[in-house]
């Protein structure tokens, strides 16, 4: 009988000691991979990229109501915005809104805007050179005429929808301290999804 008297409960006591260290570590386990997770994902949500949802019709057809985007916050941080990109920025006259809207000239540059047609004066073009927007321009589109002279540090953004968006037609030029970052990613509807690349006009 001595034989089996204690050695039994000793394997019981110690599987069970056994077990709740592992119980234990496994906790501590997924804290550790939780904490460096959050780590990541954190500054990359907060300080890189950011989802949105496109809100009106502003930017169609390359943009519908509802779409969601990734916007790339990092790459402002090395260069400045280029002509053609899709930037989302806060609205001037309210900055807790978000507009989407596309950039057509750059700091420093000249924008004239008459029938239909936009043009652009700079050190390249003192004469002005008609911007070529067949690319991502479905419709002409008619507004009145104007010019406006940028300065060091503003953007003029247009919606690609001319007749239905409200942009620097109409509340100016914009700051790029306003900026919030680039159009990256179109990822919903996933048969819409896209990666942008800044468009190239050649001047």
């Amino acid at each position: 009988m001595r034989l089996f008297s204690r050695k039994p409960k000793q394997d019981i006591l110690t599987t069970a000691r056994e077990g709740g260290s592992g119980a234990v570590a496994l906790i501590l386990e997924m804290v550790q991979v939780l904490a460096i997770s959050l780590a990541i994902i954190i500054p990359v949500r907060w300080l890189l990229i950011q989802p949105f949802y496109v809100q009106g019709a502003s930017m169609e057809p390359n943009f519908f109501d509802r779409e969601y985007l990734v916007i790339d916050e990092l790459s402002y941080r090395f260069r400045a915005p280029t002509r053609g990109d899709v930037v989302v920025f806060h609205y001037p006259k309210d900055p807790t809104q978000f507009f989407i809207k596309r950039v057509i000239a750059l700091p420093g540059e000249t924008v004239e805007i008459v029938d239909g047609k936009v043009k652009i004066y700079n050190d390249v073009h003192p004469n002005g050179v008609i911007l070529n927007e067949t690319a991502y321009l479905d419709q002409d589109f008619t507004a009145a005429s104007q010019t406006v002279t940028l300065k060091p540090n503003e953007l003029f953004l247009l919606g690609d929808n001319r007749s239905s968006s409200l942009d620097s037609r109409f509340f100016g030029p914009v700051d790029q301290k306003y900026i919030v970052g680039r159009v990256w990613v179109r990822g919903y509807p996933i048969d819409r999804w896209k990666h942008f690349d800044s468009q190239n006009y050649g001047i």
